[in-house]
């Protein structure tokens, strides 16, 4: 069976310990080449992924012709730069999410991507492929919980440590940035539709000078999407979404989704509470397969990369809301 070969670019923490060990189990996925900017680090990682080659520069991995797909998990503000540079080389790109630091620097990696219509592109927002996503949109879609009104999503972590990338500005660093893009995109994917405005509310650190507690309401028409994420409060995360005659919760890890048990999502009607199990998985295997398959059938990616620009004009009017104190628009498509 033909596999995709990748390249990842940087030993970045994501890509050591969730998305390089999880691609290598998949079945047309092969990591062969990894890069750091430091050769030694490049050299060291690579030994203990057991990956077959690795590159003293993120320019001698793109050069690498045994490489067909590169993944890209550098800081935020590197995402299109080398997302450029990578498509330029020949090489399918999957980002990390967000996909850039304002939707117009998103803007310009799609229209680079046109002009590489052989080359896929995609952000790697792996949720959305994780059979608990898969099945919440299935019911919603299917009207299980009747006509969808609201979802209700809260997402945070703590993390004080000054020199972590994301109390960096200059480095897209922020709560919104980070996982306040997550409740963003499921809203606007469950819901099916973009929202017209929204109202946010957003509180910066004194010292970082970053978003640490950003809460907002995103009128879609139909209904609303309610979210509040921190980087500055307990651990926690929980999805509702609610219809006119149903529930569906997510709250055994909903974005970072367990891979050594099954995850569970309840569906709500009247009294009656079902527990939907899923099946054991890795949420980011499923996603390097999916995006192989897609290069080695020449098919679409599961999730167009426009859904990126999207997602970044969503987050760009909550912040102006936030300063303005008064709803803001959402560009229209």
């Amino acid at each position: 069976m033909k596999k995709v070969r990748w390249g990842i670019l940087s030993t970045a923490k994501i890509g050591v310990e969730k998305v390089i060990p999880a691609m290598q189990k998949g079945k047309f996925s092969e990591v062969v080449a990894i890069a750091s900017r430091s050769a030694e680090k490049a050299r060291a990682t690579a030994s203990q992924l057991n990956i077959p080659r690795w590159h003293g520069s993120y320019s001698a991995l793109l050069a690498d012709p045994d490489v067909d797909a590169v993944y890209n998990p550098l800081p935020n503000d590197q995402h299109v730069p080398w997302s450029i540079k990578a498509l330029e080389a020949g090489k399918h790109v999957l980002c990390e999410k967000p996909i850039a630091l304002a939707a117009a620097e998103a803007r310009q990696l799609v229209e680079f991507g046109k002009r590489k219509p052989e080359l896929k592109l995609m952000e790697a927002f792996m949720y959305r492929h994780h059979p608990q996503w898969q099945k919440a949109k299935e019911l919603v879609d299917s009207r299980q919980i009747g006509r969808l009104r609201a979802i209700q999503t809260f997402f945070s972590f703590y993390n004080d440590d000054p020199a972590n990338i994301r109390h960096d500005p200059a480095l897209g660093g922020g709560g919104l940035m980070d996982i306040g893009c997550y409740p963003i995109s499921l809203s606007r994917w469950i819901f099916a539709t973009e929202p017209r405005r929204v109202l946010g509310l957003v509180e910066y650190d004194p010292s970082f000078h970053v978003d640490r507690l950003a809460s907002a309401i995103l009128d879609f028409g139909v209904g609303h999407a309610t979210f509040t994420c921190s980087m500055q409060v307990a651990p926690f995360q929980q999805v509702n979404i609610v219809g006119t005659a149903g529930r569906i919760e997510l709250s055994d890890v909903p974005f970072n989704a367990p891979n050594h048990r099954p995850c569970v999502v309840r569906l709500q009607k009247g009294e009656q509470v079902s527990q939907l199990q899923m099946e054991i998985c890795d949420q980011y295997t499923i996603q390097g397969d999916l995006f192989s398959q897609a290069i080695l059938n020449n098919t679409p990616v599961p999730t167009p990369i426009e859904d990126a620009v999207r997602n970044m004009e969503v987050i760009e009017a909550i912040v102006a809301s936030g300063r303005s104190g008064h709803w803001e628009q959402v560009p229209a498509q």
